[in-house]
């Protein structure tokens, strides 16, 4: 039997619990696969010895407190970053910065921070107005260059570098410009406890292959203008997880899928969503260089299809939802020059992926994409010009065509 005064008691709780404001939580804002740069990605040693580095990116959620994620993923040494600052950037293709913005970032109470080789480190929280879809300018100083340099070499953005600490300037005029991301993996914001993320997880069409240089016209990027448009989907953020020419299976630039999925997928702060956008490397690089066998196609595609059930089956037990997206046509490239077996993967592939109860839903990109006339190519006016990347118009269909209702 309930007596009265404790029903009553139970009552006030519950009712104080449904009145109080929702609790904070930190989601990924910002975010870049990392990786160790190809030759000509690779900067020389004098370039970050005694070097301030600013680099400008587009957040997605915004914030009243945020935390940056510096990597030294691939170091062979510990690295060692004396100051990083942010600031609301002036613009996309500016190194000028509002100094009223900028703040010091701190690592442990400390203004630098020594990361131990293979690793990375998150800073402290940081008060920063970061508004939904702005543009940050993080600043860091590197003493010495890294021993091994950790990158996102396809950042489509220009980044800064000048010698010496001006790590607090407005503007670094004379600055040397690479279009490189280097040792910054991320930027999470303190949001309301509704807020989540998706990771949109693929190769260099998903990292922007074809795209503009700090135009910010990615697919994922066009999916964060949408989902910030719907006041239903506002507390979502989209981290980008894309690497140019990466596979499921086997290394190419940058770690395969499977050899990256707990750094960029499951770590991810607040991550609800994924979308797994992957294969076509995979497919291009079996007879790219020479033909192969109908078993050696067999044998790929039931390898691929074991690869997105490792990812699904992963993801799932983290609480992510597991979106798959279907392999873009690519008849047209000169680069893996597809014959019928290709296609035929594709096809075996994207079978795979939209029939159901493999993903918790499929986004029909290929459907999207394909020249109703020759669907084994990609629509001329979505199309780069190299028969396997989209264009910046392709970028925003693909977008466009996933429904924002997956993140409600």
């Amino acid at each position: 039997m309930i007596r009265p005064r404790m029903a009553l008691a139970a009552l006030l709780m519950l009712s104080t619990v449904a009145a109080s404001p929702p609790q904070t939580k930190w989601v990924g804002s910002w975010a870049s696969s990392q990786q160790t740069p190809e030759a000509q990605n690779t900067l020389p040693a004098d370039d970050l010895t005694d070097t301030t580095l600013r680099q400008v990116v587009r957040l997605s959620l915004g914030g009243g407190r945020v935390r940056i994620l510096v990597s030294n993923a691939f170091g062979a040494e510990p690295l060692r970053i004396d100051r990083v600052h942010i600031a609301r950037a002036i613009a996309v293709d500016s190194a000028r910065i509002d100094p009223l913005s900028d703040r010091a970032v701190t690592f442990d109470g400390m203004s630098g921070v020594t990361v131990p080789a293979g690793a990375s480190y998150w800073s402290d929280p940081v008060p920063f107005d970061a508004a939904p879809l702005s543009v940050a300018a993080v600043t860091m100083y590197l003493p010495q260059a890294p021993s091994g340099q950790t990158s996102h070499p396809a950042s489509r953005a220009t980044s800064y570098l000048v010698h010496g600490d001006r790590v607090a300037d407005a503007d670094l005029r004379d600055a040397k410009t690479v279009e490189h991301w280097f040792q910054l993996a991320g930027v999470s914001v303190e949001a309301a406890g509704d807020a989540r993320a998706v990771v949109t997880f693929g190769d260099s069409i998903t990292d922007g292959h074809g795209a503009t240089t700090n135009g910010n016209d990615r697919w994922p990027d066009r999916l964060a203008a949408r989902l910030q448009a719907d006041a239903a989907t506002r507390a979502v953020a989209v981290l980008n997880h894309g690497i140019g020419g990466n596979r499921l299976l086997n290394f190419g630039l940058g770690p395969s899928a499977l050899a990256r999925l707990d750094r960029d997928i499951l770590a991810q702060p607040g991550v609800k969503y994924l979308i797994l956008l992957e294969g076509i490397n995979d497919i291009g690089t079996l007879t790219r260089d020479a033909p192969a066998t109908p078993a050696q196609h067999d044998a790929l595609v039931a390898r691929m299809i074991g690869a997105y059930r490792q990812i699904i089956t992963r993801a799932r037990a983290a609480g992510i939802r597991a979106y798959g997206a279907t392999i873009l046509p690519d008849g047209a490239s000169g680069y893996y020059h597809p014959g019928d077996l290709s296609e035929a993967d594709r096809q075996a592939v994207n079978r795979w992926i939209r029939a159901p109860g493999n993903f918790d839903a499929v986004i029909d990109f290929d459907a999207v994409m394909r020249d109703p006339a020759d669907p084994r190519r990609m629509r001329a006016d979505y199309d780069s010009g190299d028969g396997l990347h989209p264009s910046p118009a392709g970028y925003r269909a693909m977008a466009d065509a996933i429904p924002l209702e997956l993140f409600k």
